[in-house]
């Protein structure tokens, strides 16, 4: 999955073109301009990622890079330097949960923007908007660990045995939570249908 991203190549960078397992590698024995083709990379899945967990852009950017720090440190723990992007998208998710243990106050989820649509016909956006409200909305009933696993498989896109791993259960309890958490925002979504 660690390959590169179609822009990649676009940037000159001789790196740009590396496989993930090389940037790791690289990473690993002190090259920080591996390291920053990696940031580069997945920084921006992991943003997107972040911001729906914590509810806001410049909260999510603290988590990315607290848990780019954290990739630093422990990049010669990460065994397979293809699976890289999983290993952040824990990282950035331990972060970001950690960061909403700590907070005092909640910040709603649907106060945060999911997809910026860039469809130019305002009705088109109106209504784009209105069922990225009606989801958050719903995401937003839905207990913890429901929403955790569903934002996990359907934003992170991990797998199964990777949320499993990330939330400290068995990948049949991962199934359990995903198969509540998309009946019920299947209900709450009805009228989008």
């Amino acid at each position: 999955m660690g390959g590169t991203t179609g822009d990649a190549a676009a940037t000159g960078s001789p790196l740009s073109a590396a496989s993930d397992q090389i940037l790791v590698e690289r990473a690993v024995d002190g090259d920080a301009t591996a390291f920053g083709e990696i940031v580069r990379r997945h920084s921006s899945l992991m943003r997107a990622y972040v911001s729906r967990i914590v509810g806001s852009l410049s909260e999510a950017d603290d988590v990315v890079q607290d848990a780019f720090t954290t990739a630093w440190k422990q990049l010669p723990s990460l065994r397979d330097g293809s699976a890289v992007r999983a290993w952040l998208m824990r990282i950035a998710s331990r972060e970001a949960f950690a960061r909403l243990r700590r907070r005092t106050a909640d910040v709603p989820i649907e106060d945060v923007p999911l997809v910026q649509s860039a469809h130019p016909d305002p009705e088109v956006r109106a209504v784009r908007q209105a069922q990225l409200a009606a989801l958050s909305a719903a995401l937003d009933e839905l207990p913890e660990d429901q929403r955790r696993a569903w934002l996990l498989r359907e934003v992170a896109d991990l797998s199964y045995a990777e949320i499993a791993e990330e939330m400290t259960t068995s990948a049949s309890t991962v199934r359990g939570l995903l198969s509540r958490a998309r009946s019920s925002i299947a209900i709450r979504m009805e009228d989008w249908r």
